[in-house]
């Protein structure tokens, strides 16, 4: 009768025999609450911008305004928030990607950046990191198929709770997709070797790209893509050794971020979501697990209810940037169902068959999200073993040419990534161009 079809929607939505609504002098609206008593509690409020939005995401849909506003305690707190804002603006990873000649994006491949040459060279000093700490945690690395049957993500539960992100294609009249994630992959390959307690823990990562459907309206940037590639890795342990393989996930986690100018996370434990596969007493096993790992840590950490992964609770790391804001990036989940959904065993001493447990984990999470934000946590001033540019080479005049360019050999010959502007310009401008550049 009022012409609300849209909040219409949201109650039968619900699926609940009682909404609430909340009124607010002469106005009223579905909401669940709770709501200050009088608008005279809230001391600073600011309408920050509006744009077109698709009612729920969806581009099918009716375009709608939507307005965005903020409020805080006081004045102070909203000016700090509002000068964190014009800041953030400065440092916008897509901004910062295209002004340093990092990364592009085109309408063909949407969600799918481009990373130019000097974008590729941090992408893979990146991953060349992490790499090399692999040998040094005991990581073995794989590759595995980019297309898979679709029986084995109806196995490994995928198919029933994450299908609406996946791919599809048909081949010789089977269907198959591109897969969203390693872990079922490397379920079957950990199969294809009969595995003794001597094998554990068996720890493997791959560098393999996932692609994911992400509705158009959610993508933003490097931050939120359909195709990527993470610092993934599953271990494969019995359960006596879980507590430890944790303990060696949290210490890698810490050295990286360290490396990185990153200290600032939290830690979230998260707990069994309403749509699970497997029974409350695995659930009970493996949060008990993770929550114990981090107690013998003496980390803090925080309980996130409802909010693991459908196979299994996680240990969520939330960074916390130069400008105050979180971001998820680390990720680890203890999974005891998928080793059972795909008969998953090794021989234990006793000369009988075990069921392993299996560490999912992720230290950056994508590359692609990772670069995102640590573009907007540095201002773009990357740590110096990550710039695409190390050094520069300025002369004053053209009497130098010879000289500037026998340094930049050198340099160049013990692995230093240099250049030379050999441009007739001054010296001035030169130099305030190569620090725009962040060199």
């Amino acid at each position: 009768q009022m012409g609300e079809r849209f909040k219409v929607e949201i109650i039968k939505d619900l699926g609940e025999d009682e909404v609430s609504i909340y009124r607010q002098g002469e106005w009223f609206d579905l909401c669940r609450g709770p709501h200050v008593q009088a608008m005279g509690q809230i001391k600073a409020v600011k309408t920050l911008h509006t744009a077109g939005a698709y009612w729920r995401g969806d581009e099918n849909n009716p375009q709608l305004q939507r307005i965005y506003a903020t409020a805080f305690n006081d004045k102070k707190d909203l000016n700090k928030y509002l000068e964190n804002l014009e800041e953030a603006k400065k440092r916008d990873h897509r901004k910062l990607g295209k002004e340093l000649d990092l990364f592009a994006f085109s309408q063909l491949a949407p969600g799918s950046p481009f990373f130019k040459p000097k974008g590729t060279i941090v992408y893979r000093e990146l991953q060349d990191y992490i790499r090399d700490l692999y040998i040094k945690y005991g990581y073995q690395e794989v590759l595995s198929p980019q297309i898979y049957d679709i029986e084995l993500y109806k196995r490994s539960g995928h198919y029933d709770n994450y299908a609406d992100n996946m791919y599809f294609t048909e081949v010789d009249g089977r269907e198959f997709s591109v897969k969203p994630m390693n872990c079922p992959g490397h379920c079957v390959l950990y199969k294809t070797d009969l595995k003794s307690y001597r094998d554990l823990p068996w720890r493997i990562a791959d560098f393999g790209r996932l692609h994911r459907h992400e509705r158009s309206g959610t993508m933003h940037g490097l931050t939120r893509v359909r195709s990527f590639c993470q610092d993934d890795s599953h271990i494969f342990c019995a359960l006596e050794q879980l507590q430890s393989e944790i303990k060696g996930v949290m210490q890698m986690l810490g050295e990286v971020y360290q490396k990185l100018g990153m200290p600032n996370y939290k830690v979230y434990l998260s707990t069994r979501p309403e749509k699970r596969m497997g029974s409350d007493e695995v659930w009970d096993q493996a949060e008990s697990a993770l929550e114990q790992a981090l107690k013998s840590l003496n980390m803090e950490y925080t309980i996130n209810l409802g909010d693991g992964a459908f196979y299994g609770p996680k240990i969520d790391i939330i960074f916390i940037d130069a400008l105050e804001r979180e971001w998820q990036l680390g990720t680890m989940q203890c999974d005891f169902n998928m080793p059972q959904a795909f008969a998953l065993s090794f021989i234990g001493e006793d000369n009988k068959e075990h069921q392993p447990v299996m560490i999912h984990r992720a230290i950056l999470g994508s590359f692609e999200r990772f670069i995102g934000v640590y573009l907007e946590h540095t201002a773009g001033r990357l740590a110096t073993w990550l710039s695409p540019v190390q050094v520069k080479i300025l002369n004053v005049t053209s009497d130098q040419d010879d000289y500037c360019r026998e340094l930049k050999v050198k340099l160049h010959a013990i692995g230093v990534r240099v250049e030379h502007d050999d441009r007739s310009e001054k010296l001035g401008f030169k130099i305030r161009e190569a620090q725009l550049q962040k060199v």
